[in-house]
Order: structure tokens, then C-alpha cells, then sequence
């Protein structure tokens, strides 16, 4: 009967875990989005022969995969994905170097928790939380902090690339000129563009290689305009020269709305971090007190569904503060 209240309070912290990640992986506007710039990159997709060309150079590259990066596959979820957002970072990390990290800190986590008294069940529960989250979370973060870079500066290549192509500059030459000017990830992707199109690749592809690494809405309009004056003709640099204009409106924009709601976000924040810190707290000043939490089914009963409704409200509360442009 004393593992029936543990599975309990184990099953209520995995619906918490759900709901939170629910509310903060983002509204059903940007899915609804990518859906529409999806189907508008399908009527320009490339031919076969560039599917045969990504298939062989996936193939070369697997095989330089260490040995490591090989059981890492193996053992890890969505390999494929998990690759993609590690590329994403812009940082050398490999899958070996992950898995590494996540088992290293579910083996730590879980020693700790059981040496400070916590029953093993629980105990690995929250270390394979910690251990699956934690290194997700922060590849996320990364993730983010270089697109934010890539965004912010975008706009200013394509006007560098507009200024080329009135000069007469071909796109293709004005890219490698944006990828030696423009610092940061903005001129590394357009530096591993132009690499791509010497070795044989088509602008088309090349483009849409990076637009799905980066995963960004802005550099999707940028292969969209592209791909659409290519086929219809026009002023390509007229053209991107107003995208530049959107793309600045729609940061400030953006810059605005995280003005208006960062007070509720950080009321938010607050309110949902203080019962875990302070049941920290008292743990660190009282242990055997708060171990009760885990003896008494009451108490693991009570705590189950303050962490049911806390969760709850983590998702209501995301919800609110979250705005699609």
C-alpha cells in the first residue's frame, strides 16, 4: 500500500511535466503557419536529382560519425531531429557529447535524491526528468539566442544584398559578398549558401537547406520571394528591398508586444517558481520535516494535487501571454 501514493505523486508530477511543456511549446498560430509557408515551399520544390544529391551527402556524412555518435543514435529518441537542433545551435555539439550529458545528470540526480532520503521510484523519476529536460531545455536556449542574433540582423543583408544586385552583381556572387561582410550567424549561413552553390548545388536547394536548419519565418519569406521571382520575373531587388521593410516593421512589432506582456510574464514566473522554492528552502533547512511528503499518503495526496493545479494554472497563465504576430 506505500507504493500506491508514490505512483500517485509520480503520476501527478508527469501530467504537471505535460502541461507545462504544452503551454510553452508555442500557440497554434505559428504551427498554423508553417503549414502555409510548407505548402507554398512544395509547389517550388526541387527535382529528384536534388533528393538523390542530399541522399549521398547525408551518406558521406554518417560516415564520419564517431563511435559514440553511433550508440548515441541508437539510445537517444528522433535522432534525426535531435541532429537538427543540435546544428541549429551553431556550436561543434554531437549526439555522443549529449547522450554524455543527459545520463550523466540522471545518474547524478538520482544518487543525490535517494542519498537525501527520496524513495528510488521518485527518485529516478526526477532524475530522468532532469536528464531529458535540462540539456533540451538548454540546446532550446542556444537555439534561441542565435536566431534572435540571425533575425536582428537579417534585414541589414538584404539590403547589402539589394545594393549588390542594383550595382549589377549576379545573386549569386552578392551572397558570397553578404557572407563576408555581415558578421555573426547572419554570415555564416549565407557564407555556407554560397559554399553549396560552388560545389553544384542550386540556389533553390542551397537556400532551403538553410531555411530548414534555421527554422525561421523570416529566411522562409526570403526563399519564397526568391523562388516566386524566378518563376515569374520582376525587380528581384525591389522586391527584397520591401521584405526588408516588412521584416523591420514586423520585429518592432514583436519588440513592442514583449514590451507590452513582459509584466504578466514575470508575474507568471514568480508565481509559479515560489512553491518550488520555497519547499527548497525548507528542505535545506529541514529535511526530515519535508520528507513527510513522501511517507504520509495524505500529504502525497495533497501534494499531487497542488502540482495537478499548479500546473494548470502554468498553462492558463502561458497562454495569456503568448502572442502570435
Amino acid at each position: 500500500m506505500e507504493v500506491l501514493p508514490i505512483l500517485l505523486l509520480a503520476t501527478g508530477a508527469a501530467m504537471t511535466l505535460v502541461l507545462v511543456v504544452l503551454a510553452f511549446s508555442g500557440p497554434s498560430g505559428e504551427r498554423a503557419r508553417n503549414r502555409r509557408l510548407l505548402a507554398v515551399r512544395e509547389r517550388h520544390a526541387a527535382a529528384a536529382s536534388t533528393t538523390a544529391m542530399e541522399a549521398q551527402m547525408r551518406r558521406i556524412g554518417n560516415r564520419g560519425a564517431t563511435r559514440g555518435d553511433r550508440a548515441a543514435a541508437r539510445l537517444l529518441p528522433n535522432v534525426e531531429q535531435l541532429k537538427l537542433r543540435l546544428q541549429k545551435t551553431g556550436r561543434n555539439w554531437t549526439l555522443a557529447q549529449y547522450g554524455k550529458v543527459t545520463l550523466g545528470i540522471i545518474v547524478v540526480v538520482t544518487a543525490f535524491l535517494v542519498f537525501k532520503g527520496l524513495p528510488l521510484i521518485l527518485a529516478l523519476l526526477l532524475g530522468l526528468v532532469l536528464g531529458m529536460g535540462l540539456p533540451h531545455f538548454m540546446v532550446g536556449f542556444f537555439i534561441k539566442q542565435r536566431i534572435n542574433r540571425f533575425t536582428t540582423k537579417f534585414p541589414d543583408a538584404i539590403e547589402l544584398l539589394v545594393r549588390g544586385l542594383r550595382s549589377g552583381l549576379p545573386i549569386t556572387e552578392t551572397m558570397g559578398v553578404v557572407g563576408q561582410e555581415v558578421d555573426g550567424p547572419v554570415g555564416e549561413e549565407f557564407r555556407l549558401v554560397s559554399d553549396r552553390m560552388k560545389i553544384g548545388r542550386s540556389l533553390d536547394a542551397a537556400l532551403q537547406e538553410t531555411g530548414d536548419r534555421l527554422g525561421t519565418p523570416e529566411f522562409q519569406f526570403f526563399i519564397i520571394t526568391i523562388a516566386i521571382q524566378r518563376e515569374t520575373g520582376g525587380n528581384l531587388a525591389e522586391t527584397l528591398a520591401n521584405l526588408a521593410d516588412v521584416l523591420r516593421k514586423r520585429m518592432q512589432m514583436k519588440l513592442k508586444i514583449k514590451a507590452m506582456s513582459s509584466e504578466s510574464k514575470a508575474s507568471a514566473y514568480i508565481v509559479g517558481s515560489l512553491p518550488f522554492i520555497v519547499f527548497g528552502m525548507i528542505w535545506t533547512i529541514n529535511d526530515t520535516y519535508m520528507q513527510n511528503f513522501f511517507v504520509d499518503p495524505r500529504l502525497m495526496i495533497a501534494g499531487m494535487g497542488g502540482m495537478l493545479w499548479m500546473g494548470v494554472g502554468a498553462f492558463i497563465m502561458a497562454k495569456m501571454v503568448n502572442f502570435e504576430i
